[in-house]
């Protein structure tokens, strides 16, 4: 039975992809995908059917993807990090849903731009963290707002993605004025763009100045919470071992159980007496 497999690229880079990324790809009958993604595979790319479209063009790759797979053609829908991260599979699904299409479909997973980009500067999402998209084409700003202010106040590390456009320069800033209402000001920040493609660069900063740096719609903005710092060019977002373990020799801390949950200060002072 034919069967369509959504594969995320990762980052770009043929060695960021997995193994079984690649052997869908080449082993497919049909390969769709956003015309850049398409090309960052033209090395695993031999005799297949080529379907590649434009930007905003997702609905049609979708569609035509659907169709070849009710052809009888094994389908690789290729998608820059993870299919299902701001990416084609959730497009897919609602389809198959709507339709009542009966096909085969596989995910084959791949690393997101938040994990790519906060591997070049240290452990940023040590922590919890979330994503969010600044773009309004296809959510209500004033949710994506809501969302941010939630974020905040949750002390989460955040990553924007799709942060800035040209025809879209205000959302970071309005985003970094409701993270300033939460964060100090000096909270660490890294502004990575094109993460391992050839036009990478990696831009480290502060809540309050990292608007001014210039980046567009292929970075991502990694901001700390409030336990974040930068120690020289890395970003690091704790855990939280000191609370229950001395770094230096990693013994565990009075009152503390290795393998427990965490006691607070709090309940010390209760327990003791």
């Amino acid at each position: 039975m034919a069967k369509l497999s959504l594969v995320g690229l990762g980052p770009g880079s043929l060695e960021m992809m997995s193994i079984k990324a690649q052997e869908v790809v080449k082993k497919a009958d049909a390969i769709v995908g956003y015309a850049p993604y398409v090309k960052m595979v033209a090395s695993l790319i031999k005799s297949q059917t080529i379907v590649k479209t434009g930007m905003t063009k997702e609905w049609q790759r979708a569609d035509s993807a659907i169709q070849m797979v009710q052809e009888g053609k094994n389908v690789a829908l290729v998608c820059s990090g993870d299919a299902g991260m701001y990416a084609m599979a959730p497009l897919i699904f609602e389809m198959l849903t709507d339709g009542g299409v009966p096909i085969e479909v596989e995910t084959i997973p791949g690393i997101t731009a938040a994990n790519a980009c906060a591997s070049l500067v240290g452990a940023p999402l040590g922590h919890d963290s979330c994503t969010i998209s600044l773009s309004d084409l296809l959510t209500p700003w004033h949710i994506i707002t809501k969302r941010i202010e939630a974020a905040a106040s949750a002390d989460f590390a955040i990553t924007f993605y799709n942060p800035r456009s040209k025809k879209r320069q205000n959302h970071i800033l309005e985003a970094q004025q409701i993270l300033l209402k939460h964060r100090n000001p000096q909270t660490p920040v890294a502004v990575v763009n094109a993460a391992y493609r050839d036009e990478q660069s990696v831009q480290l900063s502060t809540l309050d100045s990292f608007t001014e740096l210039n980046f567009g719609m292929n970075a991502a903005v990694i901001v700390g919470n409030n336990s974040s710092y930068r120690f020289e060019d890395w970003i690091v977002t704790p855990r939280g071992y000191k609370n229950k373990y001395t770094l230096d020799d990693g013994e565990t801390r009075e009152g503390q159980t290795p393998g427990r949950s965490l006691i607070q200060n709090t309940e010390k002072n209760e327990v003791s007496a």
